[in-house]
């Protein structure tokens, strides 16, 4: 079966979303990835790539007249949340395709999302928890879904709801909350109520991440990343992980986020991801690429710097790395 997925990312996030095309490439022996690619040094270099499973699909070719509407007062954040239904619509409408599902640029996948389509079964909507972790749970702002890994099927129950949520996010998408709004995220807090054929992910290995993870512990062999839950033993195979949090500084330093994250973990899921973007933005660099596909950013300072260094590495989040630590297999 032919998995149809799409994602949208700029140079700042290219590195990461060209690790998720390679990590399906790998796991997902047959699928497709829509690009769309949010600036124009993205577009370019991507159609030089000649990336086999992927088309790539520009803003000029995407944007319609009431996304261009709002797009003056959105944020680069709040506009991509913003688009992330009506890249779902354009493929379905655009390609007819059976299903589509939208992807965060910065997953990353272990193993085949074979499990989590078995799952949906005849559903025509499936969506991912965030399964909080109880000292991170941030459901009241956050929302109890994650728009991460969201799939549509092209029927009327699939396009009944994602028509709704794309009115609803050019309407409203903003990164703060407001009237039981947050981005394009607590839209989907009553799906399961609002519209039929709605399908909550059960398998623990999608939608790994560092507001989770405390509940888990992992063992890789080969390239085979295996979990069990704490708390009922229960083993599974990891399927995707989600790397929200990390980031690139000017310093040659790493962030992973003030989430606790146990050595395993980062032996497991964080060096290896660190290396393979590294391999990859040296790939691209040979390539002719005038960018930054990390998007390092300048690391803050100011008076709350030495306050959250003491307050990280009291409660075990420091989570900050000097980048060559990572780079020795």
């Amino acid at each position: 079966m032919l998995y149809n997925f799409c994602t949208l990312f700029d140079t700042h996030y290219f590195s990461r979303g060209l690790a998720l095309y390679y990590s399906l490439e790998k796991n997902c022996p047959d699928f497709h990835l829509y690009i769309f690619a949010f600036d124009q040094k993205a577009d370019d270099f991507l159609r030089g790539m000649k990336l086999s499973k992927a088309t790539i699909i520009s803003l000029k070719e995407f944007e319609d007249d009431e996304l261009l509407r709002v797009k003056p007062t959105r944020s680069i954040a709040e506009y991509c949340w913003t688009c992330t239904s009506s890249t779902i619509l354009y493929v379905l409408e655009k390609y007819n395709v059976e299903s589509c599902t939208y992807l965060d640029a910065d997953l990353f996948f272990y193993s085949s999302p074979q499990p989590i389509f078995e799952e949906l079964g005849n559903e025509s909507i499936l969506i991912t928890e965030h399964r909080y972790s109880p000292q991170y749970n941030k459901q009241l702002k956050a929302g109890r879904y994650c728009v991460q890994f969201v799939t549509f099927r092209n029927n009327h129950e699939g396009l009944t709801a994602l028509k709704w949520w794309r009115e609803k996010c050019i309407e409203w998408c903003y990164a703060r909350y407001e009237d039981g709004k947050f981005g394009d995220q607590l839209y989907l807090e009553d799906w399961t109520e609002r519209f039929k054929g709605v399908h909550v992910l059960q398998h623990a290995g999608g939608g790994l991440a560092a507001w989770n993870i405390q509940q888990y512990t992992f063992e890789k062999e080969n390239d085979k990343v295996t979990g069990t839950e704490i708390t009922t033993g229960r083993k599974f195979e990891a399927i995707f992980y989600h790397f929200h949090y990390l980031k690139f500084y000017t310093n040659n330093q790493l962030e992973f986020g003030r989430r606790t994250l146990s050595e395993e973990v980062i032996n497991i899921f964080y060096k290896p991801y660190v290396i393979f973007l590294e391999e990859l933005r040296t790939r691209i660099t040979s390539m002719g690429g005038s960018f930054d596909p990390h998007g390092t950013q300048v690391k803050p300072t100011g008076w709350k710097t030495p306050i959250l260094f003491i307050y990280r590495k009291m409660f075990g989040i420091y989570n900050i790395f000097d980048k060559s630590d990572f780079l020795r297999k």
